[in-house]
């Protein structure tokens, strides 16, 4: 499930995962709040807490998820993955070089600093 991470500034975007992640999360939080961004802001500052497996993510809700990026592929700033799963982490940080704008994967530990990363605007 995803819960939206409150007291961000409105140009991002953020979402704690836990459990199962299903094409409801993706419809219900995911997709209106990328969409707000979009609409409002024109690019995208997105936060992920990866607090489950990604081993949780049904075959759905991932076909889902890359369908959205590739619909919003240039409107991407930044994108901020912290999780304690080191390949993931890794893959964030090599993602940044095929997509506009940054990916940054972050530990756990540095949930703060990745907030501070993501809040940053870039020009």
């Amino acid at each position: 499930m995803f819960i939206e991470i409150s007291g961000l500034p409105s140009f991002v975007f953020g979402v704690t995962a836990t459990g199962e992640i299903t094409h409801v999360d993706i419809e219900g939080i995911l997709l209106p709040g990328l969409e707000r961004l979009v609409e409002n802001n024109n690019e995208i500052y997105y936060l992920l807490v990866l607090n489950t497996d990604v081993d949780n993510n049904t075959a759905e809700s991932w076909v889902q998820d890359f369908q959205l990026g590739i619909k919003n592929f240039t409107k991407w700033k930044k994108i901020a993955v912290v999780t304690d799963q080191s390949g993931v982490e890794k893959f964030t940080d090599i993602f940044s070089l095929g997509v506009p704008g940054n990916s940054r994967g972050f530990k756990m530990s540095e949930l703060e600093e990745a907030k501070t990363w993501i809040c940053t605007r870039e020009d």
